[in-house]
């Protein structure tokens, strides 16, 4: 073999050498900076100090399913709060807070605004983004032109599932009591008024809503209750996810044709395309693994910026109550689903872990029991 054909045959092992040692150094160096960001997550969210007050074992029919056994925090146990112990950590949540503005500010986020898009202007979707929608003129004219919570800031809030924990828990009168009362998917409250409230600031509407609560509007008569659940808002903030998912674009049409068409007082807001996907970076840089947020721990995310202190109630990702009683999927209906289908986008149990290891802490306080039982606990211990 020549010299010349020798020396850069050697030179060419030689310079595939060097790559290959900058390349293995490089992926050490990631994961080194991996491990370090991990660690750090961990710190935002500190693993609660265990107390046995602070939750009780779920029932036995409970503890029996293998998905049961690892739904509550600490692995085997289900996370009933207690609420007789519970005090506010204002420095966690002060915490919690900072690090979430890190990722999103949801008094921008929480919706688009007027002169950001205009009519016609096409939208891929959030989850689609191989779909697209155009802004109608109707949305366009209900976009705000500033942000609805603007400027706000409140002392206690509450934010309330729809679970059907609530029915016979007397809430109704605790919840009316908040400075900030958020609502889920515009359930119903008139008739449930004693368990759940009637106060409302804000409430979401997921475009499926207008099909399941609403049979699509196909009648005067469904239009008439959509007209008339919108207006008992009297003022409150409807927020409506128009961008997520393809699939709603004409319900989410027919609901702002009459809201314009009513005249509605309510106040619409269109979350922005980047919301879901800074409230998912948030928690998964706290090694909470939630592929697509549930619209109440979207709800809590963004609370955090406007409230001081959070109360959740109506949040029972389990098909028992802790003395073993059927629990309905959601506190109005006859629907039926499995919190832990592979059908599912949203992890409920995991979110309802995470929100009790943060009551624990006294980051926020989660309501699973019956509020007049909470409040004569209470009402004991101050006595003795």
């Amino acid at each position: 073999m020549p010299d010349a054909l020798r020396t850069l045959l050697l030179g060419f092992v030689a310079l595939l050498l060097v790559v290959l040692i900058i390349e293995d150094y490089s992926q050490v160096e990631e994961e080194t900076a991996n491990n370090g960001q991990s660690k750090k997550a961990n710190r935002l969210i500190p693993k609660p100090q265990r107390k046995p007050a602070a939750h009780v074992d779920p029932p036995a029919s409970t503890r029996s399913s293998k998905d049961a056994r690892n739904l509550g925090p600490g692995g085997n146990r289900s996370a009933r709060p207690a609420s007789s112990d519970w005090t506010f950590n204002k420095t966690l949540s002060n915490l919690i807070r900072k690090n979430i503005l890190r990722f999103l500010d949801p008094e921008r986020d929480i919706s688009i605004l007027k002169g950001t898009l205009k009519p016609g202007d096409i939208i891929h979707y959030v989850f689609d983004r191989h779909s697209t929608t155009n802004i109608s003129e109707n949305l366009y004219r209900l976009l705000p032109t500033v942000s609805p919570m603007k400027n706000q800031h409140h002392g206690r809030c509450a934010i309330v599932g729809n679970s059907g924990i609530l029915l016979n828990s007397s809430c109704g009168p605790e919840v009316d009591s908040y400075d900030f009362v958020i609502r889920c998917n515009l359930a119903p409250v008139e008739e449930y008024h004693q368990d759940v409230g009637w106060k409302t600031s804000l409430v979401t509407m997921n475009p499926s809503v207008v099909q399941r609560a609403f049979q699509d509007l196909v009648s005067e008569e469904w239009r008439d209750r959509f007209l008339q659940r919108l207006r008992s808002l009297s003022g409150s903030v409807l927020w409506i996810p128009a961008f997520m998912a393809k699939g709603g674009e004409e319900r989410v049409e027919w609901a702002l044709r009459l809201i314009l068409l009513h005249t509605v007082d309510v106040r619409t807001a269109f979350p922005s395309l980047r919301l879901l996907h800074a409230v998912r970076g948030y928690w998964l840089t706290n090694n909470v693994h939630i592929k697509r947020p549930t619209t109440g721990l979207l709800m809590y995310t963004m609370a955090t910026r406007f409230c001081e202190e959070i109360h959740l109630y109506g949040f029972w990702p389990f098909p028992l109550d802790p003395r073993g009683k059927p629990v309905k999927y959601h506190y109005y209906d006859s629907l039926k689903y499995e919190y832990t289908s592979s059908a599912s986008p949203h992890t409920m149990p995991l979110e309802f872990r995470t929100l009790s290891s943060l009551h624990r802490q006294g980051a926020l306080r989660l309501h699973t029991g019956a509020c007049e039982t909470e409040r004569s606990s209470e009402k004991e211990l101050q006595r003795k």
